[in-house]
């Protein structure tokens, strides 16, 4: 399964840095740049949190296709 995101997107539209965007859901930078690369496939908890942040679906922020 491949993992899309739009977390990039939208921390753009709410004017965030991956470094704001990792405190408010309590992980390290580094994996919001993983995420934003595709390079690590976040838990529920994880995406939920994210989702949150937004004001959003989890579907709106992270989804899979075959």
């Amino acid at each position: 399964m491949k993992q899309n995101n739009r977390i990039r997107e939208l921390r753009a539209r709410f004017n965030l840095t991956q470094d704001d965007l990792a405190q408010k859901v309590n992980i390290r930078r580094e994996t919001i740049g993983h995420l934003e690369n595709n390079k690590y496939n976040p838990s529920l908890r994880l995406a939920f949190d994210i989702a949150k942040v937004f004001g959003v679906n989890i579907e709106e922020v992270i989804w899979f296709e075959e």
